[in-house]
């Protein structure tokens, strides 16, 4: 993999980890009406959780429709929505079982009071806006990111992805050792 490349995927990372957070947080003070908490793990505003979705997303299913015509984009809309569901419902399973095998729990709250769930850990109504989240990321934001940073010169890229690094590594030490 190209520098480049390696750069952008940091880059896209932090974007979509940043984006998880508000939605996290839009949820629980607008829709659930819960008051405003700091989502997630670590003390800044991103749920890495959400990046890492979010490259997994790029890496297996973009190519699917990047560059394709629109009426090829429009066909492959329900097999995306599918695809994205079951990726980040995946995701989100496996992440609450590696978090509760190192910290003891999952950080949360469990799907419990869902009416179709598994473990409490998934439920189809979040993992059915996963699958909507999951189009709008790859048919709207991801081309419009794609040109952005087409159009950063590559030392610009390079510091921004160095800084992003610099501070999520900051952030998971801290989150470890003082929090």
């Amino acid at each position: 993999m190209k520098k480049r490349c390696v750069a952008e995927y940091v880059l896209f990372f932090w974007v979509y980890a940043v984006i998880g957070w508000i939605y996290e947080v839009f949820l629980e003070t607008c829709v659930y009406r819960w008051g405003f908490s700091n989502r997630g793990v670590l003390f800044g505003p991103w749920l890495p959780v959400y990046g890492f979705g979010a490259v997994v997303f790029l890496l297996l299913w973009y190519r699917l429709i990047k560059g394709k015509t629109v009426k090829r984009k429009l066909l492959m809309l329900p097999v995306i929505f599918l695809l994205t569901m079951a990726t980040a419902t995946l995701i989100e399973l496996l992440t609450s079982y590696l978090c509760e095998w190192v910290m003891g729990s999952w950080p949360w709250q469990t799907y419990a009071d869902y009416a179709i769930n598994f473990q409490a850990r998934i439920a189809l109504s979040p993992s059915i806006r996963f699958g909507l989240g999951g189009v709008v990321f790859l048919y709207v934001i991801q081309p419009f990111l794609d040109k952005l940073a087409a159009r950063m010169k590559d030392k610009t890229l390079y510091i921004t992805a160095g800084v992003i690094v610099t501070v999520l590594a900051a952030d998971l030490f801290y989150t470890v050792f003082f929090r």
